[in-house]
């Protein structure tokens, strides 16, 4: 797995590939963390346009970046989750834990305000 980093209109968007499973998901939260900490409020999209395949390592690194954002009264949005991912995140009741977006744009737009 490979995660793209870059930044618009004040908004971290991360862009993982491949799958996030097992170790891959100790990846992601080396690199979703320091994007929270460096921040007095964070806000972070996580596009999962190329992401194939998560399990529930990688909804366990989701689910901390989301605790440690709000701690810091911080937002994490997500954007184009495939089915698979979909039902996964559905099956184990997480949907409410992430602000879901329809493309980019949106969820960019709604996390800056």
């Amino acid at each position: 797995m490979t995660t793209q980093i870059r930044r618009q209109n004040g908004i971290t968007i991360l862009e993982p590939s491949g799958k996030i499973v097992g170790s891959a998901a100790s990846e992601l939260r080396k690199t979703i963390s320091p994007q929270i900490e460096t921040s007095d409020e964070p806000r972070v999209l996580i596009n999962f346009e190329h992401v194939n395949r998560i399990d529930s390592s990688g909804l366990s690194a989701l689910i901390e970046a989301r605790v440690a954002a709000t701690r810091k009264k911080g937002r994490i949005g997500i954007v184009n989750v495939g089915k698979h991912t979909k039902n996964i995140v559905a099956l184990n009741r997480l949907v409410s834990l992430f602000e879901c977006f329809d493309n980019e744009d949106d969820a960019v737009l709604a996390l800056s305000t």
